[in-house]
């Protein structure tokens, strides 16, 4: 299970205790529930003498998920751990339908506005909201852990495939593609890339071999366009021969993997995008940041006979990565959910007005996304239930339990134990 957070009177970050002390520390009135997610206590005298241990952070970004682990380099163990699930496809797809509605409205008779000044003009190192909404997350979640973890380095997952050095093996490193780590980036992309299924026959999950589109003795590269995944029996049934004419009589086939072998991979893609905008975030923490790619991390977590997760990919970012004690961590899950729409009004599929929303956003002091404790003593609903409340302004809310939802039940019964940030919580 991951350590407790402790801070001092005046917070500042002390090193992370085990669960059962801080129970003791909260028995005998010592500390105080500072925050729920992530739990964290705050000492009711000051400890600004007590040595501390540096903790390195470390991050594994991802087009959906990042995962987030909090390590101390000396011992290798993992303190804390989290997966981050972003919003980018939901931004994207709430964009794409504003665009749509205003379009419609466009081709209506419907008054017309004039364009406003300098109203499209995108600074130097603009992002897609989509894009930017991933970097912002992971900058929120730093901040965060640095008010209660005393982190002194961060390391980084700049790229997860090393795309230039796989186009040219040559390039620069050649001790790196031919030691320990040669052939992980370039096996791992294709992987992902063709789905982990031959590309001849379309059989999965059995051994594959990385096999040359065009082959190496008419001609083809090593370029990691000119690659592919192929089965044991196609590999050696094609030889030597051209992809043309292996699969002449199956020409459907034969544009599918060319038009593949273009297309690069969607995931990878947007991470790359991000990746420096995110490294230029953490390099104005002032802290030391190391950075290292998917390859090298994939290659630690198999020395260390980790099964493939987001936070553990997490833990064994970089080179700095010790011999891990990973114990019994169960991972915070993290799902960025936005602070609702400035939309005043909720349009039907046509773009037509549907239904208003009220300007008030809190009644009986909760808003809508507050994490509440209701212990219902009367009623239909008696329980105890804890989980994130959506309000009404009778009084009447629904709270989303991991049993599910639960609708009517009254503010009187809710207590808030976490306030509204954006994001919700799981184990």
């Amino acid at each position: 299970m991951s350590k407790v957070f402790v801070i001092d009177s005046e917070k500042r970050p002390l090193d992370p205790v085990h669960p059962a002390q801080a129970r003791q520390l909260l028995r005998n009135k010592k500390a105080a529930v500072y925050r729920q997610f992530p739990f964290t206590l705050i000492l009711k005298e000051s400890w600004s003498e007590a040595p501390v241990q540096a903790l390195r952070l470390k991050i594994d970004p991802g087009a959906k998920h990042t995962g987030i682990a909090l390590v101390n380099d000396l011992t290798g163990e993992v303190v804390f751990a989290a997966e981050l699930k972003h919003r980018g496809f939901a931004i994207r797809d709430s964009l794409t339908s504003r665009r749509q509605l205003r379009r419609s409205r466009r081709n209506r008779k419907t008054r017309y506005r004039q364009p406003r000044f300098l109203n499209r003009t995108r600074p130097n190192g603009w992002l897609a909201p989509s894009l930017q909404s991933r970097v912002e997350n992971i900058k929120t979640w730093v901040e965060k852990l640095r008010r209660f973890a005393p982190i002194k380095a961060i390391s980084q997952e700049l790229v997860r495939f090393d795309m230039q050095l796989m186009r040219n093996p040559d390039i620069q490193g050649k001790e790196y593609q031919q030691g320990t780590l040669a052939g992980y980036e370039t096996r791992e992309f294709l992987l992902e890339k063709w789905n982990r299924q031959c590309a001849y026959c379309g059989i999965k999950d059995i051994p594959l071999q990385i096999e040359h589109i065009h082959p190496r003795a008419k001609g083809g590269s090593n370029s990691i366009t000119n690659l592919t995944l192929s089965c044991d029996k196609c590999n050696t049934k094609k030889g030597t021969k051209d992809i043309k004419d292996f699969l002449k009589k199956d020409q459907s086939r034969l544009e599918k993997i060319l038009k593949q072998a273009k297309r690069p991979l969607a995931d990878a893609a947007a991470v790359n995008t991000t990746r420096f905008a995110l490294l230029e975030v953490l390099k104005a923490t002032g802290l030391p940041v190391e950075t290292g790619s998917g390859g090298l991390t994939k290659f630690n977590r198999n020395q260390q006979k980790l099964t493939k997760t987001h936070w553990l990919d997490a833990a064994c970012v970089g080179k700095s990565t010790p011999i891990l004690n990973i114990k019994v961590i169960r991972p915070l899950l993290i799902a960025a959910n936005g602070h609702g729409s400035r939309q005043s009004c909720r349009t039907d599929k046509l773009g037509f007005p549907n239904r208003h929303i009220p300007r008030e956003k809190i009644h009986f002091n909760f808003q809508t996304g507050d994490i509440v404790k209701a212990i219902v003593t009367t009623g239909k609903k008696v329980g105890n239930y804890v989980g994130r409340v959506a309000i009404r302004s009778t009084g009447s809310f629904n709270i989303s339990t991991k049993n599910g939802l639960v609708q009517g039940v009254s503010h009187k019964f809710c207590k808030r134990i976490h306030s509204k940030d954006g994001y919700s919580y799981a184990q």
